[in-house]
């Protein structure tokens, strides 16, 4: 087997794990035997020992001694971090983005919106909620003319996909507040708000999940 075949395998097995985790068909504490998935994938457990260090690397999976891979559950800290971080990493490329976005992208971001209020009022469906949730911040930061910035908001909403899901989950309420805000920040937007206000916006927007979820945890700690 050549190096590029070898990269191409564990490539594929790579992305056919990221899919199932991410899509929540593979949740927190599912554990991942590599055997198995090397029996079912047809390739040799070499890569698919590759794919999961990478997914480990992006702490999407958790070696766990005498119990092996398991995908990663919800860790209030991590959460907190990563949640806070990309509240300041979002909200300075939105404020960036905003004199480079058109007005046919305002129309997708409030359409995306729309199609997530439609959601929430219909059959509620979290992973959909998710993706169309992260389609709408997309639209906002991909006009942000920093590279650099944007690709650290690309790595952390990656990092933060799986829980997003898991929040809307546990928080009823919040799906209907996150559509709210997503109005809010658009009328400011429209309305010619400051870089300032509009980076302020975006990054409570964060902050208030992050910190509902925080409390939501603590309650159930309690209980």
């Amino acid at each position: 087997m050549t190096e590029a075949t070898r990269i191409s395998k564990s490539e594929m097995v790579y992305r056919r794990l990221h899919e199932q985790i991410i899509t929540g068909r593979y949740g927190a504490g599912y554990r991942l035997v590599l055997d198995k998935i090397a029996r079912d994938l047809d390739v040799s457990p070499v890569p698919v020992r590759e794919a999961v260090r990478r997914l480990e690397a992006e702490g999407l999976v958790t070696f766990t001694r005498n119990v092996g891979a398991e995908v990663t559950g919800v860790n209030a800290r991590d959460y907190a971090n990563a949640m806070q971080t990309l509240a300041y990493l979002e909200g300075a490329a939105t404020a960036l983005a905003v004199p480079h976005l058109s007005a046919n992208d305002l129309a997708e971001a409030a359409a995306t919106n729309d199609e997530m209020r439609a959601l929430h009022q219909g059959d509620f469906d979290p992973v959909r909620f998710t993706a169309l949730n992260e389609r709408f911040h997309r639209i906002l930061c991909g006009a942000c003319p920093n590279d650099h910035l944007l690709d650290l908001v690309h790595r952390e909403w990656q990092r933060m996909s799986m829980i997003r899901r898991t929040s809307f989950n546990r928080l009823p309420s919040r799906p209907a507040t996150s559509i709210a805000e997503h109005d809010a920040l658009l009328a400011l937007m429209n309305d010619g708000g400051s870089a300032d206000q509009i980076e302020q916006a975006a990054r409570a927007h964060k902050l208030r999940t992050m910190n509902e979820f925080l409390a939501s945890e603590a309650a159930m700690a309690e209980a």
